[in-house]
């Protein structure tokens, strides 16, 4: 059976370092004037999941749309990691990271999600992660979570600093900068060694 979420699946902003430093001269400009002291969350709902395999609705105006790749943590009883799953994180490509409209990433379908959950007893070490992003068979990413600014540990300690993360709960690593476009007709494949494969296929949404 395949997995799907049975909490809130929550999406972190600028926890890839490559990211941060891109996004430097922006967090210094008003309204916030400097880099932000804890993590920033977004929340995927549930009306944004799609299985592994499903065709993913592109709405006819959006010429393209961004390939978010990651790997989250889901939460088991007690605020223990009970395992890690493949994501893909899509949103029609916006200026600003600092606070995600939900128009541009909240669509229908929006969200892959990985069939696999890989318990945390067999997954190893989040920071020694990497995946492979592939367009129509090309590779067009790779991801190491050994660049993340906050490892696993550091931040599942620091969201629980401002929320409780109840079983069920799906929050994602991040995703790394240089996250490739996609567009009606592609089919998008996220590799992780252990996970298996994440795909889905981007289909025109009917008029």
């Amino acid at each position: 059976m395949s997995f799907m979420p049975s909490g809130t699946v929550y999406g972190v902003l600028l926890n890839f370092r490559a990211e941060v430093e891109a996004l430097a001269p922006q967090m210094a400009q008003p309204p916030y004037k400097a880099p932000p002291q804890a993590p920033v969350l977004y929340v995927k709902p549930a009306n944004t999941w799609s299985a592994s395999g499903a065709s993913i609705p592109v709405p006819a105006r959006v010429p393209e749309v961004e390939v978010g790749a990651s790997i989250a943590m889901v939460m088991g009883e007690a605020g223990v990691v009970a395992g890690y799953v493949l994501m893909n994180d899509l949103s029609i490509p916006h200026v600003s990271f600092f606070r995600p409209p939900v128009k541009f990433k909240c669509l229908d379908g929006f969200h892959g999600i990985g069939q696999q959950l890989v318990p945390a007893s067999e997954a190893g070490d989040p920071s020694s992660f990497t995946l492979e992003v592939r367009i129509n068979g090309e590779l067009k990413q790779a991801v190491s979570f050994s660049q993340l600014v906050r490892p696993a540990d550091q931040l599942l300690a620091d969201v629980g600093e401002f929320m409780t993360l109840r079983a069920g709960d799906v929050l994602m690593l991040g995703c790394d900068l240089g996250r490739p476009l996609a567009r009606a007709g592609d089919q998008i494949d996220i590799t992780a060694p252990g996970f298996g494969t994440l795909s889905n296929t981007l289909v025109r949404e009917a008029t």
